[in-house]
């Protein structure tokens, strides 16, 4: 386990470098800064490190999403279907393998402190002043440190709006959903955001139904076109009533189900409600106010392309920050903000983030959409691989989906990679790696061998298809 220092009251400790938060962003930034010499000390409220993507976000989540993928696999497969024997799976029983994973990852990330020597605080994070960090506990402060720098990497929160009652049993955000403890035929999912289309389809594979209620006129209308319309497709053909263009007048709840009255006149009943509309910057009660540091609305801090804040020894990462709110993205903005904080040169912010949507099946994409070089006079063409033709997809089942690259009619280029079905978080770092090489062109996937059979020969496939739209 990390090396933690017995924390008496009233002490004095220095740093050079603190770090307020354990997820992926704080964990980046204080990796960074350990291995660029500094000494650096890690506050966060938890007693188990990891953040909120370790213990109530993306793995958790994605851990719960492979047991249902793995259910609906073994239920379509003819084998078991000639046996027979399956079962309804609860909500309870799936998460047991979350919960184990989250251990897992517990114990990987504590090993990387204590192999670098970085100082673990458990409590609550009070900025002092610039320069002094107060570590509460329950029993008042429990340290005081002085340090040169500080980090702000405490992530978010599901926004949780007055009109809900989060403190009754069936009313649901995405981080409480974790502790569904009793049996529910149907869910209203409210916003249809990432996490919105994520549960959909989790709980549709565990065979309850769902309403999707999405404020907007679309699913995801920041994809593709196509890729969101497959998604929407996909979850409608697998049961999801999706209604688009709605806002909650109010909720009723009752001992045993809950109403969902829309302004648009619609009432819904169900079992359960889980709200996944929006989230919050944890930045409540950091003395923020002792800096001269003002959150948005949202509770969101502002940067500079130097991961800096307002104030000049003090910086921010990942969702605190607010886009692109992903575990990858925090990360590598957290060793950004590290790397300008021991003084490095050229530190290049993060922007090449491709896109990860764990829905099942899984949505991922890079660079320009068909519609955003339709509207910037772009003369691209577009070369597609259907899942159903690939031999990999024949073999394991998982024949839903397809890979689009947009390239450039004349040079070549790809200017962009989307893809949906399994395996699409994985395909798409291919596309991302071509993308960014000295010579992005599409030949590239006609001239390299894939191996056979698997996802991967997608790009060569439709590669070979846009190709042949040429003239």
């Amino acid at each position: 386990m990390p090396r933690k220092k017995e924390v008496v009251s009233g002490t004095f400790v220095k740093y050079d470098a603190v770090v307020l938060g354990s997820g992926p962003a704080g964990e980046g930034a204080a990796m960074k800064l350990a291995k660029s010499g500094k000494r650096v000390a890690i506050v966060d409220v938890r007693e188990q490190l990891g953040g909120n993507c370790t213990h109530v976000g993306t793995i958790p989540s994605k851990a719960l999403r492979q047991t249902v993928s793995n259910i609906i696999r073994y239920r379509r497969d003819p084998m078991f279907k000639k046996m027979g024997d399956w079962r309804q799976f609860t909500m309870k029983q799936v998460l047991q393998s979350a919960h184990k994973v989250i251990q897992q990852q517990v114990e990987t990330h504590s090993r990387f402190y204590d192999r670098n020597e970085i100082a673990i605080y458990h409590g609550r994070a009070y900025i002092q002043d610039k320069n002094t960090v107060l570590v509460f506990g329950a029993d008042g402060i429990k340290e005081t440190i002085m340090c040169q720098q500080i980090v702000i990497a405490t992530g978010s929160r599901p926004y949780r709006p007055e009109i809900l009652d989060f403190n009754h049993p069936r009313v649901f955000d995405s981080d409480k959903i974790l502790d569904l403890d009793f049996s529910i035929q149907k869910i209203i999912i409210y916003g249809a955001g990432v996490i919105g289309c994520e549960y959909a389809s989790i709980f549709i594979g565990l065979d309850h139904k769902v309403d999707l209620i999405n404020t907007q006129h679309k699913l995801l209308s920041y994809l593709d076109d196509e890729i969101s319309d497959a998604l929407s497709y996909h979850l409608r053909a697998q049961g999801v009533l999706i209604r688009h263009n709605e806002q909650i007048d109010h909720l009723e709840t009752f001992d045993d189900h809950v109403v969902l009255y829309l302004q648009s006149g619609k009432k819904i009943k169900a079992d359960a409600i889980l709200w996944c509309n929006g989230r919050s910057g944890n930045t409540d009660g950091l003395g923020l106010e002792n800096v001269e540091l003002k959150p948005n609305s949202r509770g969101q801090l502002t940067v500079n392309d130097q991961y800096q804040t307002e104030v000049d020894n003090i910086y921010a990462a990942g969702d605190v920050i607010g886009w692109p709110s992903l575990a990858s993205a925090a990360y590598d903005q957290g060793r950004c903000a590290g790397a300008n904080m021991s003084g490095e040169e050229n530190v290049v912010p993060v922007t090449d983030i491709p896109t990860g949507i764990y829905t099942i099946p899984e949505i991922s994409s890079i660079g320009k959409t068909e519609q955003e070089l339709t509207e910037e006079k772009i003369p691209y063409e577009v070369g597609q691989a259907s899942f159903r033709h690939l031999a990999r997809a024949q073999i394991t089942g998982d024949t839903v989906g397809e890979l689009k690259i947009l390239f450039h009619r004349d040079t070549l280029e790809v200017l962009g990679v989307h893809c949906f079905g399994n395996n699409a978080a994985e395909i798409i770092h291919i596309g991302q790696a071509v993308m960014n090489s000295p010579n992005n062109t599409i030949k590239y996937f006609v001239e390299t061998t894939f191996n056979y059979p698997t996802m991967a020969e997608a790009y060569r496939v439709a590669t070979l298809n846009g190709m042949n739209r040429l003239f």
